[in-house]
């Protein structure tokens, strides 16, 4: 058995760096769909992330309170709709995370 050796890489980002708002799964799901989108309803990113109904609404919240989503309510033909959409700030911090992961992966030994 060998001894485990510090191979610690300096381009790897810190755990303290990493973004756990971002980080959680069905934030990184959310986060993800909105990054591809313009804007989104509630029942589309409930359908793409297979989140139910409080689970998506409590991620959402989350995500509204850290600048990184905005919601907008309002009543189409007298039924309400939920939209999403990334702020400037939730694109900043999805990008910097995903250079992350991407760097966290790509300096991995084969």
């Amino acid at each position: 058995m060998s001894e485990p050796t510090d191979n610690h890489n300096d381009s790897l980002p810190s755990v303290e760096t990493i973004d756990k708002i971002i980080h959680e799964p069905a934030r990184l799901l959310i986060m993800a769909n909105l990054y591809v989108v313009e804007n989104a309803d509630f029942t589309f990113l409930m359908r793409q992330t297979g989140l139910t109904w409080g689970n998506l609404s409590s991620h959402m919240s989350k995500l509204e309170s850290a600048g990184y989503i905005a919601v907008e309510k309002k009543f189409v033909a007298r039924k309400p709709l939920t939209m999403l959409h990334l702020t400037e700030a939730g694109r900043t911090a999805f990008q910097t995370y995903r250079q992350q992961m991407q760097q966290v992966f790509a300096d991995l030994p084969e």
